[in-house]
């Protein structure tokens, strides 16, 4: 297995993709054409950290839909995992199926990871924001959970400035 990390910047475009929601619908970057996207990645459904990060970005919707912004989830797990995830907790944002890790890679969030010894790939959790134009406006990598909901509020308002 390797380890694709191409280095997006700001400004770039965002890699476009069509991947299937939790309830197997494709859903594609370009369905968002003109608004500002939230592509938050995210390691694995009902894990302790991802399911914080998943109702943060839930409870703050209203504030992202103010600041023309819609918030998308990817991960590695199934479109069923995905919709009981969704369901359990309410989740009114699109969660995407990447069981391949394609559009994982094609962002550089598909590494290889350590934990408790042992050396395997996975997702490194990271958030990018993507303008209407569809470029990336921001890019936060190795996401700490606590507290990334206010600050990509913070930065979609800065964008506004």
């Amino acid at each position: 297995m390797t380890s694709h990390r191409p280095s997006l910047s700001v400004g770039d475009q965002a890699p476009t993709f069509t991947l299937p929601d939790a309830n197997g619908q494709a859903v594609s970057l370009t369905d968002f054409a003109g608004q500002r996207v939230i592509l938050y990645f995210y390691p694995r459904d009902n894990t302790p950290g991802c399911t914080k990060e998943a109702c943060a970005f839930n409870a703050v919707r209203d504030k992202l839909a103010a600041l023309r912004a819609q918030v998308i989830g990817i991960s590695p797990d199934s479109v069923a995992s995905h919709g009981k995830f969704a369901a359990k907790f309410g989740l009114d944002f699109p969660l995407l199926s990447d069981p391949d890790h394609i559009v994982a890679e094609q962002y550089g969030v598909w590494q290889e990871k350590k934990n408790y010894g042992k050396t395997y790939f996975g997702i490194v959790r990271a958030t990018f924001i993507i303008n209407e134009q569809g470029r990336i406006a921001r890019i936060f990598p190795k996401v700490k959970v606590e507290g990334h909901d206010a600050q990509v509020l913070q930065a979609l308002a800065e964008l506004d400035a």
